[in-house]
């Protein structure tokens, strides 16, 4: 891969992701899952163990939109490799939101996307959040910062 095609590579990869961005602020969960592919594979740390299929993590993300209302979802350190047509990325997430007792709750998480091109275009194959916990408590770690 050239110096140029990598930099536009780059540049798809990150023009996905504040795309993808855009609409999990705005609760648009009609967005956030056009850019998974059909059988996209996430791991969320919400929940269940993992969303098979993009009906089934499309519902998880209609729940968790109701649960946070103005949510608050920013991306740190976003990295990105890949040439041909697979890519993978990780970033750090500040996110959560205000519940319905107006309650406003956010932790750091950590996420990795695998990605894959299909018909010209960039998508998420795969997602996996996760939230640092202390094994020896087995709590969560929600203060955790980079």
């Amino acid at each position: 891969m050239t110096a140029a095609q990598n930099n536009a590579t780059h540049s798809e990869l990150h023009a996905l992701l504040e795309s993808w961005l855009k609409s999990v602020r705005a609760s648009d969960v009609d967005g956030i899952t056009r850019h998974y592919t059909r059988d996209i594979l996430a791991f969320d740390a919400v929940k269940q163990l993992q969303f098979k299929g993009v009906e089934a993590y499309a519902s998880h993300w209609r729940d968790c939109t109701q649960m946070c209302k103005e949510p608050t979802f920013e991306m740190h350190e976003l990295s990105f490799e890949g040439g041909g047509e697979t890519a993978f990325g990780h970033y750090l997430a500040y996110c959560g939101g205000t519940d319905d007792q107006g309650q406003h709750n956010a932790s750091w998480v950590r996420v990795s996307v695998g990605l894959r091109r299909e018909a010209e275009q960039w998508k998420i194959a795969h997602e996996h959040f996760s939230i640092p916990f202390d094994p020896a408590t087995g709590q969560l770690l929600f203060d955790a910062k980079p």
